[in-house]
């Protein structure tokens, strides 16, 4: 049985610390690592799953490249060979859970897109009719599609948990321009995934994404589309005003409020292996590829190097407001 990875002892300078990944500075570039922990209500579990880390990993490079052509982002590469003789001592733990990228400056906004009702979304309507602030239809159920996808910004409150925001207060955070580009790469991005989902008979409830600046462009960063970050249905599930079938940690959230857990909880294995499979089932399914943790997919194509952005790389400063 595979080794789950809690914790990953690298003697390389960390920039941050997540929940589930951290970032190390390597020269020109950081150093994403992803470990096997998962989180849910902003705690993390003492019980990490199974290659989850590598799996991650590979699904935000495969969107990383299906998604270049709305907005750059920050992955560089994934490959062993290309990385730094600094990193190369940790190479057989790090290969397929790790990938080079460019450093940036964070926007600490984090951007919500949500196509159907669902989580914290479900609990504002019920208490305001709103979502994200915006006054929506009656009526609607959990699982209900929106008649357009909302974007619907959080940030992190002085408890460091997450905190729904309206546009209106993201104007007063970042900008009128900033606000913007926020918005409309975030509707972009979900449009261009809802896009590459088509027949595979996956919907993209809601994702969340992350930008940050290079020099004066800004690019995507952190992971992109993946079941830590999103919620994936099965689009033949009919909506019943109960929490779809999914394949994403809503199947921890949704075991964790069963229990009535609040806070680390050490996880059966029975629910390690449900949260597994459903991972593995919408790798496959959004990727047309069964996930193999000892061939990444990096190594599977051709041409993996991405171009590297030289010119921005130490310029890596917000523009001025």
């Amino acid at each position: 049985m595979t080794q789950a990875l809690y914790s990953i002892p690298i003697d390389l300078p960390l920039v941050r610390q997540g929940k589930v990944r951290s970032l190390y500075d390597v020269g020109p570039f950081y150093l994403m690592v992803t470990t096997d922990r998962i989180s849910a209500f902003d705690s993390v579990m003492p019980t990490p799953i199974p290659n989850k880390g590598k799996l991650l990993t590979q699904l935000s490079e495969f969107w990383f490249r299906h998604t270049e052509s709305v907005i750059h982002n920050h992955f560089i590469s994934s490959l062993p060979h290309s990385m730094p003789p600094d990193v190369h001592p940790y190479l057989d733990v790090l290969r397929g859970r790790s990938m080079l990228v460019a450093k940036t400056t964070p926007i600490e906004v984090e951007c919500v897109v949500r196509g159907h009702m669902a989580g914290s979304a479900w609990a504002e309507y019920q208490a305001h009719g709103t979502v994200a602030g915006i006054p929506q239809a009656k009526g609607l159920r959990l699982g209900s599609r929106y008649p357009t996808p909302i974007f619907s910004p959080a940030i992190k409150n002085h408890d460091g948990h997450d905190e729904n925001i309206s546009f209106e207060q993201l104007l007063d955070r970042v900008g009128r321009e900033v606000s913007h580009q926020l918005r409309e790469y975030s509707l972009a991005l979900y449009e261009a995934a809802q896009a590459r989902l088509r027949g595979t008979g996956l919907i993209l409830a809601d994702t969340k994404f992350e930008f940050g600046w290079l020099g004066n462009q800004m690019i995507l960063i952190d992971e992109a589309l993946t079941p830590d970050s999103s919620r994936y249905w099965d689009e033949t599930t009919p909506v019943t005003g109960e929490s779809p079938p999914s394949f994403d940690k809503q199947i921890l959230r949704d075991y964790l409020k069963k229990m009535g857990a609040n806070g680390p909880t050490d996880l059966p294995v029975d629910i390690v292996k449900k949260i597994e499979q459903g991972y593995l089932d919408g790798f496959y399914r959004i990727t047309g590829q069964a996930f193999n943790p000892d061939i990444p997919v990096s190594e599977q194509w051709a041409g993996s190097i991405k171009r590297v952005m030289t010119p921005l790389i130490h310029q890596n400063k917000p523009p001025k407001d």
